[in-house]
């Protein structure tokens, strides 16, 4: 059997080389979680200085997931056409232009524009980060490199948080809150650094019949490890070599993925309420109870400081608990911790409740990440992410605004729709969900 380049990937020892690819693209998801969990915390000042009101608050979080929708759905597909690495450099420049735009925004008009863009990059990047390094890395640390990776990227969401405490009522020149648009769009600043440092997935250039460039990467990518370690690499083990070529969408129809692909969309459509019915909520919930701005942003600061310790858990627990069945106990902690929060009214038992749903759900996040880009072939494995996952953005694009509804009649009714969607969730991962745990990403697609 021909040695394939996931063979060899899968016999590398994982060293320095593993810990830097990784850590390159966590700076730029970084910039990304800074930009995706911003208006959660600018959306109580922006109401407050009456810039927007609860209903255009909702249309701003729509018009971001809208983007995300096409990002998702788009690049998702282009990634597998023209590659993880470029793509991946592309988006980040496209959402941190954005985000500097939207800092200027003179109407709601704009600013409405300005996220629907932004949304585009974003939705875009988090398909080629979960792809990219799920096939850069064995299989044996595969869960928990992706976990490393969402730990790194969720220290944005404490620091937005911070920063728009610290600014939004400040008035240097430009107001606050658009100092802190500004900061999360310096992401492109980085971009350069990041495209020198990460080479090319050499296991989509083989699914792509261009084994020559694959092998060229390869080859250097060895080289660097035996360097690091200091011996030489035992011989990779036969795996199947996946057949090149094809159409990605259309491969998600075989019926060998089939039934994966609609049990992705149905748990994308309803993880999606209740992990950012919280994320993008909580201030605002906190407002709604009769919060002023000040304890919103405080309560929502202190909550979101705990953000990394969800994936971080991840990271120790990736490869000992099958995700599959890590996924169906997290959606009913966040399900109970979301109806217990509805009903908090204590400071401590804010934050105590917050900070335990947000640790659930972001451990879930970690999960789920390297769970969805695990169940379809490298040929097509952007495509299968990007499409199931756009329904995740379709529905925060449409629970945003049922949500804002909801909340008229308090919190607790939002709570109650946000538990019976990861309700949901637990059933269609527990009774359709495959298991993946340790096995190579062509073993798995089969």
């Amino acid at each position: 059997m021909k040695t394939s380049i996931a063979s060899r990937i899968e016999r590398l020892p994982t060293c320095g080389f593993h810990r830097r690819l990784v850590s390159l693209v966590s700076v730029g998801t970084w910039f990304e979680f800074f930009d995706l969990f911003m208006m959660a915390y600018l959306g109580p000042a922006l109401q407050a200085i009456h810039f927007l009101t609860l209903q255009q608050f909702s249309q701003v979080i729509a018009a971001g997931f809208l983007g995300m929708f096409v990002g998702t759905i788009v690049l998702g597909v282009g990634s597998d056409y023209f590659g993880r690495r470029d793509v991946f450099i592309i988006m980040l420049l496209v959402y941190s232009i954005c985000s500097l735009a939207g800092a200027f925004s003179p109407s709601v008009g704009v600013l409405l524009l300005m996220r629907f863009l932004a949304g585009i990059g974003i939705g875009g990047q988090q398909v080629i980060v979960d792809t990219y390094v799920s096939e850069m890395v064995p299989s044996r640390v595969r869960g928990r490199y992706v976990a490393i990776s969402q730990t790194v990227s969720f220290t944005a969401v404490p620091a937005v948080a911070l920063l728009s405490r610290l600014l939004v009522a400040t008035h240097w020149l430009l107001p606050g809150w658009r100092w802190v648009m500004l900061i999360g769009g310096s992401g492109a600043l980085v971009a350069p650094f990041i495209m020198r440092g990460i080479p090319e997935s050499p296991r989509w250039l083989e699914s792509r019949g261009r084994e020559p460039e694959a092998e060229a990467i390869m080859a250097v990518i060895e080289a660097k490890v035996e360097q690091e370690t200091g011996r030489l690499l035992p011989a990779p083990q036969p795996l199947a070599v996946e057949v090149t070529g094809g159409m990605p969408f259309r491969e998600l129809w075989l019926p060998h993925y089939r039934g994966r692909t609609f049990m992705l969309i149905v748990f994308q459509l309803l993880q999606t309420i209740g992990f950012y019915g919280f994320a993008n909520w909580a201030p605002t919930f906190l407002l709604a109870q009769g919060r002023n701005l000040g304890q919103s942003l405080k309560f929502g600061f202190l909550i979101t400081l705990v953000s990394p310790m969800g994936p971080l858990i991840g990271v120790f627990t990736a490869e000992r608990f099958e995700r599959k069945y890590t996924l169906v106990v997290l959606s009913l902690l966040i399900a109970a911790a979301g109806l217990t929060f509805a009903f908090a009214s204590h400071p401590i038992t804010i934050v105590l409740i917050g900070s335990l749903t947000t640790i659930f759900s972001y451990w879930f996040s970690s999960v789920f990440h390297a769970y969805q880009a695990e169940l379809f072939p490298t040929r097509a494995r952007a495509t299968g992410v990007g499409f199931t996952y756009s329904a995740s953005r379709l529905s925060a694009a449409t629970s945003s605004l049922i949500i804002g509804a909801l909340l008229v009649h308090g919190v607790p009714a939002v709570f109650i729709f946000i538990a019976a969607a990861m309700l949901g969730v637990a059933l269609v991962v527990g009774i359709a969900g495959p298991r993946t745990n340790g096995a190579a990403l062509e073993e798995i697609s089969g």
